[in-house]
């Protein structure tokens, strides 16, 4: 009776991460644990995307590899299954952090490699039967004040610069955008073709058992303590292997040695409950259709498969002593800014109630770039710091894991993250006073924007912290 029970609570536990893992239609009951000691050829600690992955395009090229995943938790218990749901093409990176090493070719096949992951999330949806809600529709970006425009418009600039195509990013006449979505404050708004919509905890469930089915083992409810060459330990018992990769991407923070390697900044999201169909016909908002604004603390929303807004945005800072906690992933101040920009800009949504409010750590590195790295001699690699951008990047990234690995000479193995090392964050307290900093500085510049209408020059302040997109 007592297991019973427990199992009760972890399902009711896993349930409250997100409005996506609460309607997931399948019991969330965790796989078995690791029973004792393993050898394999592969073991991945992490079952979120990138770690889903690599297992999976490992055994696509490879079937007879014995590949084995170890879970803290259950697969797509961490980010994988609270983000935006933002199928979305753009480096997680800045564009002039990796060309300093490689080259401005090096980047803009990167970006192209972003456009492509969309449709490849897409297609493997699609062969796997992952009844995930991918539509894709694209990406408005919207200003609402002239310092918004600005940015925006710089945006546009600096990638047709950087040599992107205006079929690839561009503004929109009013007409245009009123086509898309009707975003009331809307004083300019840019387009993108490469994004889709989708709903990421069924995404992060279905490529678990896509990968099962391939012959890969899940092993959830299992920490790794410790991660050596070739060599997991756990507490049931270790598991040696001719590669380890590390895919815990903010989690990362909790390993041995690993508590600097990023900054966790908390992302937070609301949802509304379904909205009627006369909502929808005010707002004119195409179905799988992304939408996001320039704020410096800027919100991102899907219209999600059934009918609801869901809605996010940075602005809560992990606290002292606690950087991984779930105490963290909730917040009433940005819940309320998110509540406020739902009414503000789509008002026919003003009244509809929220019935969602919930959020996960994204993992920052010093210079806002992610990386992909393997060494051969060492059997090890790890992938991460996508900064938030991670449901299109963790696929580049599982791809370019598993060509490394095999050795299969790709493009992919040549793009500008692969090898890319941040160094780390000032020890604590200096980086929990960075975060802090960035978030209060961001929320203060967007509300003297919003009311004064001019650029708000105290973003300066945490230049130091945050590198220069252009």
């Amino acid at each position: 009776m007592l297991c019973g029970v427990t199992r009760d609570l972890d399902e009711a536990r896993y349930r409250a991460r997100s409005l996506w893992l609460d309607l997931l239609p399948e019991p969330l009951t965790a796989r078995p644990s690791l029973p004792g000691d393993l050898d394999c050829d592969v073991a991945i600690v992490g079952a979120g995307f990138t770690g889903l992955w690599t297992a999976y395009y490992l055994k696509r090229h490879q079937p007879d590899l014995r590949v084995v995943v170890l879970e803290a938790e259950v697969a797509g218990f961490g980010p994988s299954g609270r983000n935006g749901g933002w199928v979305s093409g753009g480096i997680a990176g800045i564009a002039r952090v990796y060309e300093r090493r490689t080259s401005r070719d090096a980047v803009q096949r990167a970006v192209a490699e972003s456009y492509s992951a969309v449709d490849e999330i897409g297609a493997v949806a699609g062969r796997e039967e992952i009844d995930c809600g991918y539509e894709k529709a694209g990406l408005v970006s919207v200003a609402t004040s002239v310092p918004q425009r600005q940015r925006l418009e710089a945006m546009v600039s600096a990638a047709r610069h950087a040599g992107v195509p205006e079929d690839d990013l561009r503004l929109l006449g009013d007409a245009e955008a009123d086509k898309l979505v009707r975003v009331t404050g809307r004083l300019a708004a840019s387009y993108s073709p490469h994004a889709a919509r989708v709903d990421p905890a069924r995404l992060a469930r279905g490529l678990a058992h896509a990968c099962e089915l391939m012959g890969v083992t899940i092993f959830e409810r299992t920490r790794v303590r410790e991660i050596a060459p070739r060599l997991l330990r756990c507490e049931a018992g270790s598991v040696r292997a001719g590669t380890v990769i590390r895919a815990t991407e903010s989690y990362s923070t909790l390993l041995p040695g690993e508590a600097r390697t990023y900054l966790p900044l908390y992302s937070l999201m609301i949802a509304t409950e379904p909205l009627p169909d006369e909502a929808w016909d005010e707002i004119g908002w195409r179905d799988g259709l992304l939408v996001g604004d320039r704020h410096h603390l800027f919100f991102y929303a899907q219209r999600t498969g059934d009918s609801r807004i869901a809605i996010g945005g940075r602005g809560a800072p992990y606290k002292l002593g606690r950087p991984i906690d779930e105490r963290n992933e909730r917040n009433a101040s940005v819940a309320a800014r998110l509540q406020a920009a739902l009414r503000a800009h789509f008002p026919a949504a003003a009244d509809a109630r929220i019935t969602h409010h919930w959020g996960g750590p994204l993992a920052v590195p010093r210079d806002w770039s992610m990386s992909v790295t393997f060494d051969r001699a060492s059997g090890f690699g790890f992938a991460g710091g996508y900064v938030g951008h991670g449901v299109a990047a963790t696929n580049i990234s599982g791809r370019t894991l598993a060509d490394l690995v095999l050795g299969r000479d790709t493009d992919l193995v040549t793009l500008p993250w692969v090898g890319h090392r941040s160094r780390k964050w000032e020890p604590e307290p200096l980086r929990y006073a960075a975060s802090s900093a960035i978030v209060r500085t961001l929320a203060s510049a967007d509300r003297k924007e919003d009311r004064s209408g001019r650029r708000a020059l105290r973003t300066m302040l945490v230049k130091p912290f945050m590198p220069d997109p252009h």
